[in-house]
């Protein structure tokens, strides 16, 4: 029987609860779930992309999810093909992502018709990386919108 593995990208520039809320739906779901953390040379980050991909695999072990996590720089729909994985999961918050999601689902299934995108509904009260950026600029507590491993990295 084949292995059911789905990939659960984004930039995860920080990861928050409600990015980990996702992986642990996605992992109940699949036989592996790949957090793929996606790096665009064209952008900067604000947290380094190999220390947050360790601070993320310790939040999924911390929790015994099946799960890991690796860094890619291209298209998410390549490294689906690349490693055979059929499911693209995204979460949603509200119906905004969900017309932003469902573009880049049309574009994925042109590409690899081979690859579902599965919409997964996000947590409540779960804030946006972007926000969570923000409010740390601010010198703002984010310990509650963070996994503990998370929390480590932003403090350093």
């Amino acid at each position: 029987m084949e292995k059911r593995i789905a990939l659960f990208a984004g930039s995860f520039d920080p990861y928050t609860n409600g990015h980990h809320d996702i992986v642990r739906k996605a992992s109940a779901l699949f036989d592996e779930v790949v957090v793929l953390i996606g790096v665009n040379i064209n952008k900067r980050r604000a947290f380094d992309a190999e220390a947050m991909c360790q601070a993320i695999q310790a939040a999924i072990d911390a929790d015994g999810l099946n799960a890991r996590v690796v860094i890619h720089a291209g298209l998410v729909v390549d490294y689906c093909t690349d490693h055979h994985i059929r499911w693209y999961v995204r979460g949603l918050r509200n119906a905004a992502d969900y017309n932003y999601e469902e573009g880049n689902a049309q574009v994925n299934a042109m590409l690899n018709p081979g690859v579902e995108t599965l919409y997964l509904r996000g947590g409540d009260n779960v804030l946006s990386s972007s926000m969570i950026r923000e409010l740390i600029a601010f010198g703002k507590d984010v310990n509650e919108f963070v996994p503990a491993p998370v929390m480590k990295l932003l403090k350093m």
